[in-house]
């Protein structure tokens, strides 16, 4: 019988006890020792005394043994998995960027071959734009000052060959689509479509209706029929073959003529007098066929769709005539009579087309037209989760209705152009290749297509829309989206910012998706709503003193709440982000400055880190490592923890005028971008100062001019910033405040200085190299709307809210001024002003552009004025035959002879102009309407009916548009948006 002494039973009895060994085991142990014990004291023999082993003793060590084996198995089993996941995660990582990869490199190539066989997209050669990249000392590459890479692209870059095989690089569900039969139903249909339209109506959604970079092309709608609810179906032109858009590349540059792709253009010498005829006849009928608003192709004009901005295409707002329409034209005074808004309005033609001009005859549209080439801005002062690294090293944001796709290394810029409102929230698809996007309302009312709320998903290679969601589903505005991301993106969860409902769509079911559930989320501020990336039912919501964790039941497809639980001296004012660990644990940070931890699984706190900032706490970022980046949005801190919630002891304070930390995102190798609230955009890391890479406004954008002699434009807002920007290195000069709100801005002749008008009825006179300011006029308390210097540089004019022009003699350089009177004679405030090349007479246009788009309560009210001045004696010129005799150095005034054609409205619902501006070819006329629209005419537009491109990307009032000196560019500014938008002519 084997037998063990009692140290060996003390041992296994450890063990057992440490393991799943009885109580009775313990007890006998117990005993054992005690007899130990005593035969040590008792006996005479000093050895070991030997006692016969219990079964039960035996069996106990085994079990114990076994059970400690098992738990170390189980523990190397559980480690070799937490492996494999972290394996398998890193690789998918590695998979999705070279998925990305690849279909950039597809873009690119096939980008590369367009430009060699058709259209130069890049002026520069990629060798020596890459030769121009410099690194600094650590490898991180600077933001090159040269002239970039000309950036947008169109969605139609990708020939069948190109854009099939950059399909199959994922076949997966969550990015398939119906796309191809769209496309190949769009290729039969889209006629009119040209390579840089948009989309044929907000609810087409195949490739070739998809937005792209490419601006908008306003091309022919022989027809007023609405286009059918699921497929634009854009009638065929009359008498002319149909002609396939399937997307070749022989169609990539396709110009349209002057006249061979619209039915009624300006009439040729050998069929003037029939189609003159026609007109007239049209015109007497008022036949919508030949309305201005039937030429136009609602590709480019949406209005157009469900009867212009305000609603019905008929609806008038007000009982007075508006627009060129109904135009009378005198032929012994040589004037032709119309009315804006009721009120009547005299132009004197122009001593060129006095012996040819006839009502007749329709201005066609140009040859060239209009590219975003570049977007000076970023919207961080009121949006959320709006900057994200792609895998093709592109940072994708938004402001305005222009989602941004900006390579810091290349300085390159490609846009996404399908909104045609605000963006006011983002999410990227787990595949990192499909974004989706939502807009609000638009703030004027306007009821058509594109001025609803929706969400759109496109592909951030192709630039292509793949599916429109919502459209008549959301109220006001959508605040959060959200793709799921455990079962690799097939969900989508969007919150509607006024009613605060949540909604989850299956968003590949079908061109619009299929919405699976909706209910009430909150009575209160929504502020973030997230997919849980590894529990795929769970959805986790914050907002105004709440955490909620959905639940959606996979049977009844119904959404269940659990309310989080705070402790009551910590539940906060606000929740203001949140995030997810590696691990699962739910980080959100708040009001107070401190960061809650919410075990996985749990709706409850399970570790709280307190007064983290002063104040809140606007981001919080989860690394690739696993650590942990929290943003202030008061104390514009960041504050690094590891993966345990432990401080590391590093920090990084913002300076001031960056505003705080809106969002922090993981950028290339060890960079983060950051975006602030002063609409900044900055990369870096704790290592290295934080360099700015986006400027932008952060007020209202009212004053804009490009300088005479260099590629430069100034801007300033409300916000009391001046910015002098370059645009071949597309990077802010200098920025200074001026001290007051600016108004409007000029150059003088010679570009040395630059002159600031500002809503008080100052305006300050600068050095454009130094800065150093020369003088501090005022006249009035009114805003100065207008400034302009005469063309030989000896008087400066400035037109004033009060309704007067004051007029100025300038010495000494522009550094000196001296009043000479004031022009008195307007019935409204003086918005633009032109001067004649005799540098003695001006043009002044007034006008209630400044205040916001008539609606049904104040339309008719708004007074339009054209007047004339000599400048010298401060007295109005009313002689026809002296007006007509004068030669303009600009055509600012909206109202004029050369911008006739821009007033070609239906009603007063549609857009007004706000803003005009003549190249230095005097061949095209800029023009930029209270709808966001810039649109692109062939000067002079003096004909009632001027066809024209419209360019989107504003998603409010364009308040200036003008020209660089040398007319390649077009720069706009769009007042609420406080966008900047760089246009160049293709």
């Amino acid at each position: 019988m084997s037998s063990v002494g009692v140290g060996g039973i003390g041992g296994d009895s450890s063990v057992g006890g440490g393991g799943s060994s009885t109580t009775g085991s313990h007890i006998t142990n117990s005993h054992h020792h005690h007899h130990h014990g005593t035969g040590n004291s008792g006996g005479t023999n000093g050895g070991l005394l030997i006692m016969p082993t219990s079964p039960i003793s035996v069996t106990t060590a085994s079990m114990s043994a076994s059970d400690d084996m098992i738990e170390n198995e189980n523990e190397m089993l559980r480690d070799r998995v937490a492996d494999l996941e972290k394996r398998v995660h890193d690789q998918n990582d590695e998979i999705t960027c070279l998925r990305a990869t690849l279909a950039d490199c597809l873009r690119r190539i096939n980008t590369l071959e367009v430009s060699k066989s058709h259209v130069q997209v890049n002026t520069y050669t990629t060798s020596s734009s890459q030769a121009r990249i410099r690194k600094n000392d650590s490898g991180v590459s600077k933001t090159p000052q040269r002239r970039p890479m000309s950036g947008s692209y169109s969605s139609n870059d990708f020939n069948a060959a190109a854009r099939a095989a950059h399909e199959a690089v994922n076949r997966r569900a969550s990015y398939a689509s119906n796309r191809d039969k769209m496309a190949a139903a769009g290729s039969k249909s889209n006629v009119y479509q040209s390579n840089n339209s948009l989309h044929g109506g907000i609810e087409s959604v195949g490739g070739h209706q998809s937005s792209s970079s490419m601006s908008p092309v306003m091309s022919p709608s022989p027809t007023t029929s609405k286009p059918s609810h699921h497929h634009s179906m854009t009638p065929q032109r009359m008498g002319t073959p149909s002609r396939s858009m399937s997307g070749s590349v022989t169609n990539l540059t396709k110009r349209w003529s002057s006249t061979s792709d619209f039915r009624e253009l300006s009439p040729g010498p050998a069929n003037h007098h029939h189609n003159s005829a026609i007109s007239s006849t049209i015109a007497r009928r008022g036949i919508n066929a030949g309305s201005l608003a039937s030429l136009r192709s609602p590709f480019g004009s949406q209005q157009n769709l469900s009867g212009g901005v305000g609603g019905g295409r008929h609806h008038s707002v007000s009982g007075g005539k508006h627009g060129t329409r109904d135009a009378v034209f005198d032929d012994e005074e040589g004037v032709i009579r119309f009315y804006l808004r009721g009120r009547p309005i005299s132009l004197v033609c122009s001593a060129a087309q006095l012996d040819t001009f006839s009502l007749h005859k329709v201005n066609p549209v140009p040859s060239q037209k209009l590219k975003l080439e570049w977007v000076y801005g970023y919207r961080g002062r009121d949006a959320r989760a709006n900057l994200q690294l792609l895998p093709t090293g592109e940072m994708v944001y938004f402001i305005s209705a222009v989602v941004v796709l900006y390579n810091v290394e290349e300085q390159n810029q490609r846009h996404y152009l399908g909104h045609t409102q605000d963006i006011k929230c983002m999410s990227v698809h787990p595949n990192k290749l499909l974004i989706a996007t939502g807009q609000a309302a638009a703030a004027t009312g306007i009821t058509t297509a594109d001025g609803r709320p929706h969400i759109r998903v496109w592909n951030s290679v192709s630039l292509q829309t793949l599916h429109i969601l919502g459209m008549g589903d959301f109220d006001r505005s959508l605040c959060c989206l959200s793709f799921s991301k455990a079962d690799g993106g097939n969900l989508l969860v969007a919150v509607d910012e006024v009613d605060h409902n949540i909604s989850i769509w299956d968003w590949q079911r079908g061109d619009r998706g299929h919405k699976i559930t909706e209910t009430k989320c909150s009575t209160e501020t929504v502020v973030a709503a997230e997919f849980h990336p590894l529990d795929g039912r769970t959805i986790v919501v914050v907002g105004k003193g709440f955490v909620n964790f959905w639940q959606m039941d996979p049977n009844t497809l119904t959404l269940s709440r659990k309310t989080g639980i705070f402790d009551q001296r910590d539940k906060p004012k606000y929740v203001t982000c949140l995030a997810f660990s590696y691990t699962g644990d739910v980080i959100t940070g708040d009001s107070n400055g401190n960061v809650f931890i919410w075990g996985r699984g749990y709706n409850a706190v399970t570790k709280v880190m307190r007064n983290i900032h002063d104040g809140p706490i606007f981001s919080v970022c989860v690394l690739k490592d696993g650590s942990i980046i929290t943003g202030g949005g008061k104390d514009s801190r960041l504050v690094k923890f590891d993966t345990m919630y432990r401080k590391v002891g590093v920090e990084a304070q913002l300076p001031d005028h960056l505003g705080s930390i809106r969002i922090i995102s993981q950028g290339r190798g060890s960079q983060l971008l950051i975006g602030t609230t002063k609409n900044s955009i900055l990369t870096g890391n704790f290592d290295l100062n934080f360099q700015e890479i986006m400027v932008g406004h952060t007020g209202e954008v009212w004053a804009l001019a490009t300088n005479p002699s260099s590629p430069q434009f100034i801007s300033a807002g409300h916000d009391r910033m001046i910015h002098l920007w370059d645009t071949l290195s597309h990077t802010v000069v200098w920025s200074n405040d001026v001290g007051e709100q600016a108004q409007s801005a000029a150059f003088s002749p010679d570009g040395e200085i630059i002159v600031v008008g500002t809503v008080q009825g100052k305006w300050v006179v600068l050095d454009v190299n130094t800065r150093e300011v020369y003088g501090v006029h005022q006249d009035g308390q009114e805003p100065v709307h207008a400034i302009k210097f005469s063309p030989d540089g000896g008087l400066l004019a400035i037109g004033s809210r009060d309704n007067a022009i004051y007029i100025y003699q300038v010495k000494e350089n522009y550094r000196k001024y001296n009043r000479v009177g004031r022009c008195m004679g307007h019935a409204s405030h003086v918005t633009h002003l032109d001067w004649a090349a005799d540098s003695v007479h001006l043009r002044s246009n007034s006008s209630t552009f400044d205040a916001p788009p008539p609606t049904s309560s104040s339309a008719g009210i708004a007074v339009h004025e054209v007047l004339f001045w000599n400048a010298s004696v401060c007295r109005q010129v009313r002689d026809v035959e002296t007006i007509r005799g004068f030669t303009w150095t600009s055509n600012d005034c909206p109202i004029s002879w050369g911008t006739l054609g821009v007033w070609g409205s239906e009603s007063p619902a549609d857009p007004d102009v706000w803003s005009t501006s003549r190249n230095p070819a005097l061949e095209l006329l800029a023009a930029g309407d209270s709808a966001g629209k810039v649109r692109l005419y062939a000067y002079p537009a003096s004909q009632p009916k001027s066809l024209y491109h419209a360019s989107h990307g504003h998603s409010n009032a364009v308040t200036r548009v003008s020209w660089l000196s040398d007319g390649s560019k077009l720069v706009s500014a769009g007042g609420r948006d406080n966008t900047i938008l760089q246009w160049r002519i293709i």
